[in-house]
């Protein structure tokens, strides 16, 4: 696994900005290089903000929409169109707002009568698994970009500690049920999933990620901490701002500028 580089920011909303600037560059960058880009969103307070910030970029101009794959690392599985579904909230943040074919929005379904979750989680599964070359060695794509926040309890995506989903060896995605945090049913991306990606960027906001940001930089293991074994192939980031990075040592930051 690659070895993480933590970069602090001095507050959320300039986190924001930086994530946004970050990937405009990554997938401008990607997109020269092999004609497209794939990139997997996350939910939450600031992975919504990065979103928005995006969105109100004119530097997104610089993207070429149309060559864009997006996936999400984890969905809360409610009915289309719920407010507290990932894909709702990126909608509303960014996706309404650029011209990307809807064909490259890979979602995860919504909730439906007669479909569970374990249904729309081996759906999402065989849709990354089409998607997924021989080069990428991996039952998914290889994301240009994995985001992915962290919680308090330092869980990724919906990979909870203990929980089963975090053993998971083979399949790219599965079915979450009893999350510690509603709601309790959810379909999450896989370490052989998140671990596949280029990059993995872990956004993390706010005092009360402090403790489960420091051991996700320590020698904690991925059963008891998801995020200490969220690492990129290429590349791993932890991007913060400063009530975030708190706890971790100082000569594990490095200050973005102002």
């Amino acid at each position: 696994m690659t070895t993480p580089e933590v970069l602090v920011h001095r507050d959320q909303a300039t986190l924001a900005a930086a994530v946004a600037a970050r990937l405009v560059t990554r997938i401008v960058d990607a997109q020269s290089a092999s004609g497209y880009a794939t990139l997997c969103l996350t939910g939450g307070r600031i992975g919504t903000a990065s979103l928005a910030a995006l969105a109100a970029s004119p530097a997104r101009d610089a993207i070429d929409w149309s060559a864009l794959h997006l996936w999400w690392g984890d969905e809360r599985f409610l009915p289309a169109g719920d407010p507290e579904r990932n894909e709702t909230g990126a909608r509303e943040a960014l996706l309404d707002h650029v011209p990307i074919p809807a064909e490259n929005i890979h979602a995860v379904a919504a909730q439906v009568p007669g479909l569970d979750v374990d249904e729309a989680a081996a759906r999402y599964a065989d849709d990354l698994l089409r998607a997924s070359r021989p080069e990428d060695h991996a039952p998914v794509p290889s994301f240009d970009v994995c985001l992915l926040g962290i919680g308090e309890d330092g869980h990724v995506a919906s990979l909870f500690p203990q929980q089963p989903a975090v053993h998971e060896t083979e399949r790219g995605a599965v079915g979450v049920h009893g999350a510690p945090k509603p709601p309790p049913e959810r379909v999450t991306l896989t370490f052989p999933a998140i671990t596949a990606s280029r990059e993995v960027w872990i956004l993390g906001s706010g005092a009360g990620k402090a403790d489960s940001v420091r051991l996700a930089l320590s020698d904690a293991g991925r059963i008891q901490l998801p995020a200490a074994g969220a690492r990129g192939r290429e590349r791993t980031l932890f991007l913060l701002d400063e009530d975030a990075a708190a706890s971790i040592p100082t000569k594990l930051r490095r200050l973005a500028s102002p």
